[in-house]
């Protein structure tokens, strides 16, 4: 069986929320979270924290992360490389798991891995999930996925897509139960969690920004005019990013509230 290790990304600096690897009102720093995660995942052989910052390097190994050092870089995506290139992992797949991301399920990683795993040819995998909301379909800040019968990405875009020509939006966002949504939105969110195959990973962050990519601001857009296959899985459970302020207050709160 082919096997996995989580990587994830940490830097301090964040144009929106600056330092919020190590926000701990809860009682713990934010990517602590992040790691547990990941760490009770059935499908990661090994959890590794990427970082260029010894602050964030020693909170991780005080809670008991594998930390590796990198230099600076533009992107998660570059930074994760690093590592696969330098600590030699022997590893057949590759995830990026998002630090900023505290209530992923461990679940969804494993079901990333598994559909990996059944596809062999695919070079990426990442997540979905049914969109339920209209405020949030016509979110810029909100990914939408394109997918195909086989369940590759066709197209991940900003804005509302696929179009609905003949209808409303709500008409097919019609809160009758998880369930019927789940069966009746046509649309799903992406969600910022990456498995790569190495060798992939490696010659992906070789490519210069694609012209779509540049457009839309989204670097998964370089490997689908590369002309490489992404494989995007459907999962129920919807994570929460921790992007500003009011994002991790409201974490706060939630984390309060089950405490």
């Amino acid at each position: 069986m082919p096997s996995a290790v989580g990587i994830i990304p940490a830097r301090m600096q964040s144009s929106r929320l600056p330092g919020k690897m190590l926000l701990s009102e809860t009682g713990k720093p934010l990517i602590q979270y992040a790691w547990e995660v990941a760490s009770q995942s059935s499908a990661l052989s090994d959890v590794i924290v990427a970082t260029d910052n010894q602050q964030i390097a020693d909170v991780c190994e005080e809670f008991g992360a594998r930390v590796s050092m990198t230099g600076d870089h533009p992107s998660g995506t570059d930074r994760i490389a690093e590592v696969v290139k330098n600590e030699g992992l022997d590893a057949d797949i590759v995830v990026n798991i998002q630090g900023d991301e505290p209530e992923l399920d461990p679940t969804c990683i494993d079901q990333l891995v598994a559909a990996m795993q059944k596809s062999p040819s695919v070079e990426m995998g990442t997540l979905g999930t049914p969109i339920t909301s209209q405020a949030m379909l016509m979110d810029t800040g909100c990914v939408k996925i394109v997918r195909a019968a086989d369940g590759r990405a066709l197209y991940f875009s900003r804005l509302p897509i696929p179009f609905y020509r003949d209808g409303e939006p709500s008409d097919l966002l019609n809160p009758a139960g998880e369930d019927a949504q789940f069966m009746r939105s046509p649309w799903l969110l992406h969600l910022g969690i990456y498995a790569y195959r190495p060798d992939f990973l490696l010659a992906l962050t070789q490519m210069a920004p694609s012209r779509l990519e540049q457009l839309e601001k989204l670097e998964q857009l370089r490997a689908l005019e590369a002309g490489a296959s992404i494989l995007v899985e459907v999962v129920h459970h919807r994570s929460v990013g921790i992007d500003t302020a009011a994002d991790y207050a409201a974490f706060v709160e939630r984390m309060k509230s089950v405490s």
